[in-house]
């Protein structure tokens, strides 16, 4: 089908994601796919552990450190070979592990692998984030289902409506699939593997693809646009042509509360399912779990629709974004803030403008995360100490400036690429506020003055050199400039 597939330098991966409208069987065998994963990496979990728990038994036992049972491998091969030989005679897959494909399993054992690498690198602290444990079983009513296929049959079909997939035969897709059998009739785009998946109350699949991408032009590829992100407005934009454009926050989960209130109190009003006594959940109550679940993916797909136009239409107009280094996780964890900003989608806002600029090869210049942009005055550069988070009107108190909170702190990010550029401006001279701190001070901002501080109304007089700043101040702290992250 098609031409043949010419690699082009300019080749990158990207995937493909497609509803799929599975009938009664094929559904079983989708299920029955992901259900052979999830048992690989549960078998892959216990066979590796089973050492961990056998050795420290032992070593109660006063048994020398050369007698101990030896360490089981988890790296791939490993595991591939103790499972290929294990897998006719063990009980729990003797009966039925020929029913599935093999990819199934290669997919439970290399996230097995994978999750094993994770909490080694952690623990050696090799792994940026949040220490990652030891991996434990997934129980069967909380594993999400996924099964990757990288090898047999993997193609879209000539007709534009199914793909077929190995063992599973050819499933009609919900969507026309025009988009990608294009490129791969015009011989521009090459399948490696395809990812099933079922979210939201629907099976998708994700063709990962190898493909010829053109670099789209920007509409404006010399402007930058600083974003600053909240929950009254959920993005506000600050160009460098001075336009600001503040983009309102749909709420879909707000609007949607009402309605989810009726349907969760018609839920626990029937018997449900409790797995303490095994009963098992009535008719109508599985009804109207469907109603209530079916409300929360309508919701989930509003918000990723909104995302997606939003991040879309920035990237096609500017060539430089700035945004924030926001704590998300922390955010959350304030209880009045929580489900607004869980609904704001903070971080998907970060991630989709930052592949989305990589697509056409424009930068996305992230601030430091201790970057004061909503306290720093856009005019004068003067920082104010405190700003609570209730005070939405930012009032300078050396110049008289008076101006909404987010629209000074897009404004701060604009500037934020000029000094990045340039070693001008408000953001380039941030040191004072993210050099090291040996004596374990906070990180508070102080209150600076316009004249120590320079911003955009100040750039073209006589701002004094940090390490100056630091003299006349008598601080002792290196000479250390936190720089951005630049992609």
């Amino acid at each position: 089908m098609g031409g043949k597939f010419r690699a082009r330098p300019g080749c990158v991966v990207q995937a493909y994601k497609f509803a799929l409208d599975p009938n009664a069987g094929q559904e079983r065998a989708l299920r029955s796919h992901c259900g052979a994963a999830r048992a690989a990496y549960n078998w892959a979990v216990s066979w590796v552990t089973a050492s961990w728990w056998q050795r420290k038994a032992e070593a109660t036992y006063g048994i020398g450190e050369e007698e101990l049972t030896p360490w089981r491998p988890w790296s791939l091969p490993a595991l591939r070979k103790e499972f290929n030989r294990v897998k006719s005679t063990e009980a729990r897959f003797a009966d039925w592990w020929q029913e599935n494909s093999k990819e199934a399993y290669s997919t439970g054992l290399a996230n097995a692998a994978a999750a094993f690498d994770n909490y080694a690198k952690s623990k050696q602290g090799k792994r940026k984030g949040y220490r990652v444990g030891v991996p434990r079983r997934k129980p069967k009513r909380k594993a999400r289902l996924a099964c990757r296929f990288t090898t047999g049959t993997i193609r879209v079909e000539p007709d534009g409506r199914h793909v077929t997939l190995p063992r599973l035969g050819t499933i009609r897709t919900h969507e026309p699939t025009v988009k990608l059998l294009d490129r791969i009739q015009a011989g521009t785009a090459r399948i490696l593997s395809a990812t099933v998946r079922h979210e939201r109350g629907r099976w998708f699949v994700s063709l990962q693809v190898e493909t010829a991408r053109e670099i789209t032009r920007v509409a404006r590829p010399d402007a930058v646009v600083g974003i600053d992100l909240g929950v009254k407005h959920l993005a506000v934009l600050a160009d460098s042509s001075g336009e600001i454009r503040y983009e309102p926050n749909p709420k879909h989960l707000d609007g949607a509360l009402k309605l989810l209130r009726f349907h969760s109190r018609r839920v626990s009003r029937r018997q449900g399912p409790d797995r303490r006594t095994g009963q098992k959940p009535s008719k109508r109550w599985e009804k109207a779990n469907r109603e209530r679940n079916k409300l929360h993916h309508r919701v989930a797909n509003l918000r990723t629709d909104a995302l997606h136009k939003l991040t879309t239409r920035v990237r096609a107009e500017y060539g430089t974004v700035v945004v924030e280094d926001l704590h998300v996780a922390g955010m959350l964890r304030n209880k009045r803030l929580a489900r607004h900003v869980a609904d704001a989608g903070f971080g998907e806002i970060r991630r989709q403008l930052t592949y989305k600029g990589r697509r056409n090869a424009c930068p996305t210049i992230v601030a430091n995360r201790w970057y004061p942009s909503s306290k720093t005055c856009s005019n004068c550069g003067a920082t104010k100490a405190k700003l609570p988070l209730h005070v939405r009107v930012f009032d300078c108190d050396e110049c008289p400036l008076v101006m909404d909170r987010d629209e000074n702190a897009a404004r701060n990010l604009v500037a934020l690429a000029a000094a990045c550029t340039t070693g001008t401006g408000v953001a380039g001279d941030q040191g004072a506020d993210t050099a090291p701190k040996p004596r374990g001070a906070d990180r508070k901002t102080r209150r600076q003055r316009p004249g120590r501080n320079t911003g955009r109304g100040g750039r073209a007089g006589g701002a004094s050199l940090p390490h100056q700043r630091r003299k006349e101040t008598g601080d002792r702290r290196q000479d250390t400039e936190a720089q951005p992250a630049l992609w």
